[in-house]
């Protein structure tokens, strides 16, 4: 089976109606990003941090998957398909997909703020301060922040140069260092990009542009694929 790869942004999740911070003006659902999504928010006021994301998991358990994870998923019925993902949400996993790399967490897991493999699946359920992990530390979300490492892009990285098909969708590429990731593959590949703007690719020297949203250009893309 040909290997695929599919590198999806905020794009993405914004179909199936979650909002993303990068919309218009660099709050996320009124929220600066350097009071919810840092670690020095997380030590100046545990207590809005986890509010905040308690809010997006709420948020997210009220949405389901949208055509175009629906359409990914399909896709694994021809194609060996690994999905990376700069998306915290599990709209992927919960349309299918089998084989999906989370580069910035996963907002149904938190972890121990002091041992980092410390991991619990807790689905839509808040956390509050006073709630602990197995070594007695405070739970925090699993998730990137601004100015932390990115533990699995090493994962990606050594993934990526497998690509015999390369997807993007939804995201802009102009966010490094997952952005870093499209240098990786064989520039001689079939390369797809789905965005509804002109995508910001320092060349377009073989890619071929699908001009439409998430939930529109995916499942036709995947179509032709399936068929062709």
């Amino acid at each position: 089976m040909e290997k695929v790869i599919v590198l999806t942004g905020a794009g993405m999740s914004a179909d199936s109606g979650l909002k993303t911070f990068r919309d218009s003006d660099g709050l996320w659902e009124g929220h600066d990003i350097q009071e919810v999504a840092t670690p020095q928010a997380w030590e100046r006021d545990k207590e809005l941090v986890l509010e905040f994301y308690n809010e997006r998991r709420k948020q997210l358990h009220a949405v389901d998957p949208n055509a175009g994870h629906e359409a990914l998923a399909e896709l694994e019925g021809q194609y060996d398909v690994t999905i990376i993902t700069q998306n915290v949400d599990d709209l992927h996993e919960r349309a299918g997909s089998s084989d999906v790399v989370h580069l910035h967490g996963e907002l149904s897991k938190v972890r121990s703020e002091e041992d980092p493999s410390l991991i619990y699946d807790i689905g839509g359920d808040a956390i509050e301060v006073g709630d602990t992990a197995e070594d007695g530390a405070q739970l925090r979300p699993h998730v990137v922040w601004f100015g932390e490492p990115v533990p699995n892009m090493r994962k990606a990285a050594n993934i990526v140069p497998e690509a015999d098909i390369l997807i993007v969708i939804g995201t802009s590429l102009v966010v490094y260092p997952a952005a870093g990731l499209v240098d990786l593959v064989d520039q001689n590949i079939p390369k797809y990009i789905i965005d509804p703007a002109t995508p910001e690719l320092r060349t377009f020297k073989g890619w071929e542009h699908v001009q439409a949203r998430a939930a529109e250009g995916t499942p036709k893309l995947v179509h032709d694929l399936i068929e062709n």
